[in-house]
């Protein structure tokens, strides 16, 4: 027995269920901490939708403000545009904006026990292609010979993400990507020469142009200008021009010849009969009548 009364009071648990400051103890006064720690301010978030806005010049859009606070005491969005309140629950504002000319930043905010959170809201605005327009010169032009396709997009921007595309019927003839971040309207220019083909007659050109806003909260926006034909011809048809030309040249030459030839031989016939040519008589005649 004198073991055992050795052993019990020597064990190693009786500290740790006797002490209220144990393990235990200490891990739940340590998780009580930190529940209790901030209680007194609620996290939470502001959110807006769309997240990001491209809108063409002069339109109107809405805007959702909301907040993940329950219960917010204040909430709204701020912006130099004219808006108004469509709807409203406690989560959440719904709003319109009008007339957006120029890029601008519009802010959500709310505010949830005491503390203000807000999120700013970019946005874009872009010009689109309204119009696209197509030159070929020249247009008529021989197989084998080169011409010009010219494409304007007047006034547009931004020109970032704006795709120029020559088509010659559905196929493709040329591509151009434009680059840049200028979001004043600007003029996008893609001029291309190629070789007229024998199957390029008649057959229609034109020109498509691409704004491509997806990436930026907007959409995919294309516009093709009116159609043009290209009238393509053999060069033999050449040739025939030349001896044409050959021939009205050589006409002209013999007609030119026998007056001349007419001419001279009238004046010596005239000198035969008279002894004086017909011209010297007639300019005598003249200096005389000029004299008197």
């Amino acid at each position: 027995m004198t073991g055992g009364s050795r052993l019990f009071p020597g064990s190693p648990w009786t500290p740790l269920e006797m002490s209220p400051f144990g393990g235990w103890g200490l891990l739940s006064a340590f998780l009580a901490l930190l529940c209790c720690t901030g209680s007194g301010e609620e996290a939470f978030e502001v959110r807006t939708w769309p997240e990001q806005l491209m809108v063409e010049s002069g339109e109107s859009q809405v805007i959702n403000c909301s907040t993940t606070c329950t219960q917010p005491n204040t909430g709204g969005l701020e912006t130099t545009l004219h808006k108004t309140l469509l709807a409203e629950q406690d989560q959440w504002k719904l709003y319109e904006v009008f007339n957006i000319s120029q890029d601008t930043d519009v802010i959500c905010h709310f505010t949830c026990s005491g503390k203000q959170e807000s999120k700013s809201l970019n946005i874009s605005v872009f010009h689109p292609p309204k119009q696209v327009l197509l030159k070929l010169w020249p247009t008529l032009v021989a197989v084998g010979r080169s011409f010009t396709i010219q494409c304007r997009v007047p006034s547009v921007a931004p020109l970032e993400g704006l795709t120029v595309t020559l088509l010659h019927g559905s196929e493709i003839v040329y591509s151009q990507t434009f680059v840049g971040t200028t979001l004043s309207p600007q003029e996008a220019m893609v001029t291309h020469n190629t070789t007229a083909h024998r199957e390029d007659n008649r057959h229609n050109f034109s020109c498509r142009a691409e704004m491509d806003l997806r990436s930026r909260g907007g959409d995919l926006i294309h516009r093709v200008s009116d159609p043009q034909a290209l009238d393509v011809y053999e060069p033999a048809q050449d040739n025939q021009v030349v001896a044409i030309i050959t021939v009205v040249s050589v006409l002209l030459f013999l007609f030119v010849t026998s007056v001349l030839l007419c001419f001279v031989f009238g004046q010596q016939w005239h000198q035969r009969r008279t002894g004086t040519y017909g011209v010297q008589a007639a300019w005598r005649r003249l200096r005389w009548a000029y004299r008197a």
